[in-house]
């Protein structure tokens, strides 16, 4: 099968052969700015595509492949990686919706995470080119990935960590093998030691918005957001945001679908952010760009320096998506409200997306009749700490009935 594609640069619309293992621009990375320029997309030949009559089921019985930089889907691990559920909701709370709900849940892939869809994609990539150790830094989740993917390939895993990373994410790393290296220092910190040891010892670099296989794996959720409802779209798709990585990659995905004509028009895709960390949407408008010092419940989403900032913001800007910020509160109800409603735990960062659709619910952004789905990233039981405010464990009581009549005043 035939696998023609280049690494194209946004900033100076350089491209760069396929067939090179690359990271950043070579041209736009040197000046080390912060956010950093230089992120590349890969652009495939759709010529290249076979044009059968129906294109799209065409796709679907190939698996994608000739969408993604990859030569075999059987180069990608054994595990069941992708095509969660999407869930579908007329009711909350109790109350008939004016709209549709749709819940795609990610935190049912192999580690509890929507970064197996990146990290199985570089596994996969890696093994292709006879790479087998693969670092990556991490605040939990990406780390946690990348050491269960590459425990079920044969692959060796080393995974820098900001010490402060949550336990659950921590422990996940280690029970699957990788090698762990907590430092003293912040995610950037762990991000730059990461790209030292590459340079140093040649090993395969799995850094969301500096290896642009990420953003292709990220962009198989749209491609099944497609799949599961027929060729529809959502009307609007509410993302959690940090790096930039996850709605580019969404982004990415329909701008291929796009491309291919199977569909018309990119959903209004929401960028949804933290108060304490919004630093990306706060700049979507802005010549020179500035930086808020993050603070956040939401580890996952909690950055200073978007790093795919550029490219998200381009994404943004040019298919007129939104931005919301929420507060932590905001995201610690709507947790709460998710996992009572719809039997759905999700991480705080996770929560965040859906704490904007509630937001936009409560303003009336929501029209009647309009399709939205919820990216739900990553399992709550990654990070319990950040939930406790919200919980009252009762103390224990004699095991009498009488004691229980007496709780539920019965």
């Amino acid at each position: 099968m035939s696998k023609a594609f280049v690494y194209y640069c946004p900033s100076c619309d350089k491209e760069y052969p396929g067939t090179e293992i690359i990271y950043l621009c070579p041209g736009c990375s040197n000046n080390n700015s912060l956010p950093p320029k230089g992120v590349l997309r890969v652009i495939y030949d759709y010529l290249e595509i076979p044009r059968e009559s129906d294109i799209f089921r065409y796709l679907i019985s190939t698996g994608f492949i000739d969408l993604l930089p990859i030569r075999s889907l059987n180069s990608l691990p054994p595990l069941r990686i992708g095509n969660t559920p999407l869930y579908t909701f007329k009711r909350f709370a109790g109350k008939p919706l004016p709209f549709e709900l749709l819940l795609k849940d990610d935190s049912l892939n192999p580690t509890f995470s929507f970064k197996d869809r990146a990290s199985a994609l570089v596994s996969a990539f890696a093994k292709e080119h006879g790479l087998n150790t693969i670092i990556a830094a991490s605040t939990g989740n990406a780390g946690s990935s990348l050491a269960g993917i590459c425990a079920s390939q044969g692959q060796k895993a080393i995974i820098v960590v900001p010490s402060g990373a949550p336990v659950a994410k921590l422990t996940q790393i280690l029970m699957y093998g990788a090698t762990i290296i907590p430092i003293l220092g912040t995610y950037d910190d762990a991000f730059e030691l990461s790209i030292q040891a590459t340079r140093e010892f040649g090993w395969y670099n799995r850094n969301t918005a500096f290896n642009p296989l990420t953003i292709e794996g990220k962009k198989t959720v749209a491609f099944e957001l497609f799949q599961q409802m027929d060729g529809r779209l959502p009307d609007r798709i509410f993302v959690p945001v940090g790096d930039g990585v996850i709605i580019s990659g969404i982004y990415r995905g329909f701008e291929d679908l796009f491309i291919l004509n199977l569909i018309d028009k990119i959903p209004i895709i929401v960028a949804v952010q933290a108060e304490g960390s919004s630093n990306l949407i706060s700049n979507l408008q802005a010549e020179e760009f500035k930086v808020r010092k993050s603070h956040t419940i939401a580890d996952s989403i909690a950055v200073d320096y978007p790093r795919n900032f550029y490219m998200a913001r381009g994404y943004i800007n040019d298919y007129a998506g939104e931005a919301i910020s929420v507060t932590d509160l905001e995201i610690l109800d709507a947790s709460r409200q998710l996992a009572v409603n719809t039997g759905i735990f999700t991480e705080p960062a996770s929560a965040a997306a859906f704490a904007g659709m509630l937001k936009y619910y409560k303003e009336d952004k929501l029209n009647t009749g309009t399709r939205n789905a919820v990216l739900l990233t990553g399992s709550g039981l990654k990070d319990i700490n950040a939930v406790q405010p919200l919980l009252n464990l009762p103390a224990p009581i004699a095991p009498k009935i009488a004691e229980i009549q007496t709780i539920l005043k019965l």
